[in-house]
């Protein structure tokens, strides 16, 4: 369903974009040859000749030869400024390596770059959830405290009175329409404060610079306006120096805001999928256990709790930063709700083991150690079972978190 609503959403922007686009690349294509016409006349110039005197340009425009005055490509700084582009995955295309060994330098080099630059941007990620949850929850607990629900910390019994709180607020999580609004305002002021920047220093308007700032922060970068490429600047070192920093920090608050965005889409459709639900009145009705690889519903599930971001899930290094919205569950979690699943599992393998069935029980799940035969703790013969048992819970745990 998802990959349908992505084919309709590409469909419908390619729609748009031709009927605002087209006429203006055929009113420039017109434009352009009348001037190419006109040109050629004057100067008494053969067309095939300047058509391929053009070309010429064009590829040097490719190696950064250009008309204008521009900095260096392939000094120290503008080859920073171009690994810059590529672990970020912008890819502005302004430079691009012309030699064969900076071809395949390039692709080693954005493998690793690439793949470290995503890792920070999940664990940046990370902290910021932390960071707007212990914010968000602080605020609620004063909320809270201030309705009466909460008690008052006295001198007394300040123990009793953190303990109750703790114990009021161990459930509670933010709402991920309140992070992403957070996220938002942080990117429109990040995007602000630099399209100001941009529009007074590289001389472009302020929408232009709006425009730059969504293209470069979200690493689209299509590359037709691209900062710092001047052979000078007033102030040359404090502008490269904040440029750095602003395409840092909008790249990481638009790579988080995404994110929580997927989260809502989710949402929406977990509640489009139940919706559609149109059961056969021939058919036997079905339980609403959920299927494996199969995302379902919060309202769905027995647990019934907002849709929210889990304060728990960005202090666990085995999610890898993907349980952000109360519905991934992290390996912690699982175990927890499915200790008495696996110690049935441990037991039938046991049995399996053992090459006998044993009768209900008769056997003491404790720490795998067999229950009482003829008045001595006899320990089981654990080798299979810890092999058996490793492959069974490592594939039940792959189905169920991937």
């Amino acid at each position: 369903m998802l990959l349908l609503l992505i084919i309709l959403y590409l469909l419908c922007g390619a729609a748009v974009f031709s009927a605002l686009e087209h006429p203006k690349e055929k009113q420039a294509k017109e434009k352009w040859a009348q001037r190419f016409e006109l040109f050629s006349q004057k100067y008494n110039l053969n067309k095939s000749d300047l058509e391929k005197f053009l070309r010429h340009y064009e590829e040097a425009n490719m190696a950064g030869i250009r008309v204008d005055t521009l900095r260096p490509r392939w000094d120290f700084t503008g080859a920073f400024y171009f690994v810059g582009t590529v672990v970020s995955t912008i890819g502005f295309g302004m430079t691009t390596p012309a030699t064969v060994g900076g071809k395949i330098f390039l692709i080693f080099y954005g493998l690793i770059g690439c793949a470290a630059t995503i890792l920070f941007f999940n664990l940046f990620l990370e902290r910021i959830i932390t960071v707007l949850a212990f914010v968000l929850k602080s605020c609620h607990e004063v909320q809270r405290r201030r309705k009466g629900v909460l008690p008052h910390d006295s001198r007394q019994d300040s123990s009793n009175a953190r303990l109750n709180r703790e114990d009021s607020l161990a459930g509670w999580k933010p709402s991920v329409y309140c992070v992403m609004l957070i996220l938002c305002v942080a990117a429109i002021i990040i995007s602000c404060c630099a399209s100001a920047m941009y529009s007074s220093i590289e001389g472009w308007g302020y929408l232009d610079s709006l425009y730059f700032c969504f293209v470069a922060f979200s690493t689209i970068g299509f590359g037709d306006m691209v900062s710092s490429q001047r052979a000078s600047y007033e102030n040359q070192t404090v502008y490269r120096i904040s440029n750095f920093f602003f395409i840092l920090m909008g790249v990481c608050c638009i790579y988080s805001l995404f994110n929580v965005i997927s989260i809502v889409i989710k949402q929406v459709l977990n509640w489009l999928l139940k919706k559609l639900e149109i059961p056969c009145r021939h058919c036997p009705r079905r339980s609403l256990r959920p299927r494996r690889n199969v995302v379902m519903p919060g309202h769905v599930r027995t647990r019934v709790r907002n849709i929210s971001i889990d304060t728990d899930a960005v202090n666990d290094s085995e999610t890898d930063g993907r349980r952000m919205s109360g519905e991934m569950i992290s390996m912690r979690d699982f175990l927890a709700a499915n200790k008495v699943n696996l110690a049935i599992m441990q037991k039938q393998l046991s049995e399996t083991a053992n090459g006998h069935p044993r009768p209900c029980g008769s056997t003491n799940r404790h720490n795998g150690f067999s229950g009482k035969e003829n008045g001595e703790l006899k320990l089981r013969s654990v080798s299979k079972i810890d092999v058996l048992g490793e492959a069974l819970l490592h594939r039940v745990l792959t189905q169920t978190l991937f």
